[in-house]
């Protein structure tokens, strides 16, 4: 990301519940948040199938990029199941290249009928 080459970073995991080494990235990417180097957008929302957990979204996004935020907030919620299209707009949200999510595509499994 501080290259420019990658737009947003997406970290999500239930409240209270984060691992340290999760813990430890989200402070490195805190130190250039700190320093106007990223942005930082966070999320703390019921999960609506547990309604007694909570998620805790966080976003890192490079200047002039925030519109990624939103538009991979509206990816996450829309309803349905996880696609590949959906796969590859999320690939294509964090800033991967074309040829980038075609390989990972072609990497996971058929989708069952």
């Amino acid at each position: 990301m501080l290259r420019g080459i990658k737009p947003l970073a997406y970290f999500a995991e239930v409240l209270g519940r984060e691992p340290d080494c999760l813990v430890r990235y989200w402070r490195m990417f805190d130190r250039h948040m700190t320093a106007g180097r990223l942005i930082k957008r966070e999320f703390v929302e019921p999960i609506p199938q547990l309604p007694h957990l909570v998620t805790r979204s966080i976003f890192y996004v490079l200047p002039g990029e925030e519109w990624r935020v939103h538009a991979m907030r509206r990816l996450l919620q829309q309803p349905g199941a996880w696609s590949p299209e959906k796969e590859g707009r999320f690939g294509e949200l964090l800033g991967y290249e074309r040829w980038q999510n075609d390989f990972w595509l072609s990497q996971l499994p058929p989708a069952k009928a």
